[in-house]
């Protein structure tokens, strides 16, 4: 690039920078209207990761309107349960929503595609295919439009961890019998394996490990569920999540008011929720580090599961798929374009990510958690 092209396109984007920082006292100076909506998220207020992605939307919007436009967040509970998100953006009963789309799989099995499925894509390869693969106007438009929503992607935790479990596993055999807290298509794959499933939200998790109602759990990561307290009841810490290698959270907007808002608005909405996507994942990479060292000091042991697992689940997992595909051509229809998309980003990742992660990061011992 010529220095004289780079200028002139920097000054360009500066003068751009400058319109978006002028942008709340144009929204002061218009007739736009003043709005407050209310925001029901599925979590508990003490996960700043992921509760406070959701106000920190909140936040944002009413930065990039001037105050025009607030938004409310409510935590799972306040107004309906942390798993009632669903209903209640399609309902009206909220304008928004900030969940999970996997909670809801037994509505439609095809919102599971929003948030992650047993050895999918990890987080890059997601916002991959939901911003450049058709990924979220596909979702929106066969799946999303059927509940009155709009979903944007709003956060993501990245690869999560395995679960706490009371017993160390001694291969699949083990899994026969266990009560296991697991949502989504993890938790259809469990099943598949012999594992008493339940979905449980955030808030209900650590009473019913504590009284023994379940053996197992799967959260997030070592920052979430420290704050949780898993480890002082199960301190069998496996790795990796199988059944999560990303989990996408999803800002949800019902699309009656979604189609009253002016366009400024929806743009600010735009723009909040995809500042958000980013900033979680940063987020919990920042705290995840720090958390897993403190939990293995606090006698934490960690364990991956065995070869026989993961062959077991990745098979079982796909033969699901290939089930629901021949009956269900919602998702026979999504699942074609997923999967296609699938093996594109994991051929690519096995070229040049794996490489580099296969030689460097070996080298940095665990001890240095």
């Amino acid at each position: 690039m010529k220095r004289r092209d780079f200028i002139k396109g920097g000054t360009v984007g500066l003068a751009a920078g400058a319109a978006a920082l002028a942008a709340p006292a144009a929204f002061a100076e218009k007739t736009s209207p003043r709005l407050r909506w209310r925001l029901a998220a599925s979590w508990p207020i003490s996960l700043d990761t992921v509760y406070g992605g959701a106000e920190f939307f909140a936040k944002r919007v009413g930065e990039l309107t001037g105050g025009r436009f607030n938004i409310r967040v409510y935590a799972g509970g306040e107004i309906v349960g942390g798993l009632q998100v669903l209903d209640a953006v399609q309902q009206g009963t909220v304008e928004m929503g900030h969940t999970a789309s996997y909670y809801y799989i037994g509505k439609m099995p095809s919102l599971a595609f929003d948030t992650t499925l047993p050895f999918g894509m990890n987080y890059r390869q997601q916002n991959s295919w939901q911003n450049f693969g058709g990924g979220n106007d596909l979702l929106n438009k066969e799946v999303f439009s059927q509940f009155n929503i709009v979903s944007l992607p709003a956060g993501n935790t990245g690869t999560q961890m395995g679960g706490w479990f009371r017993k160390p596993l001694e291969g699949l055999g083990s899994l026969k019998g266990l009560k296991m807290r697991i949502p989504g298509f993890g938790g259809k794959v469990m099943a598949r394996l012999g594992v008493n499933v339940q979905t449980l939200a955030g808030a209900e998790i650590y009473p019913a490990l504590e009284r023994g109602v379940i053996d197992a759990t799967e959260w997030v990561g070592p920052y979430d569920d420290q704050k949780l307290g898993f480890y002082r009841v199960a301190k069998n810490y496996y790795y990796p999540s199988w059944w999560e290698p990303s989990t996408q959270f999803s800002l949800y907007v019902n699309k009656t008011a979604w189609d009253k808002l002016p366009k400024e608005y929806q743009a600010a909405v735009h723009a909040a929720a995809a500042e958000v996507n980013v900033r979680v994942m940063a987020h919990y990479d920042a705290v995840n580090p720090p958390a897993l060292k403190q939990l293995i000091d606090k006698g934490v042991t960690l364990r991956p599961f065995s070869k026989d697992i993961m062959e077991a689940a990745q098979k079982n997992a796909f033969e699901l798929y290939e089930e629901l595909a021949a009956k269900d051509p919602t998702w026979r229809k999504i699942y074609g374009e997923w999967k296609k998309y699938r093996g594109m980003e994991y051929a690519w990742f096995n070229v040049a990510e794996q490489g580099f992660a296969d030689f460097a990061f070996p080298q940095v011992p665990r001890s240095e958690l």
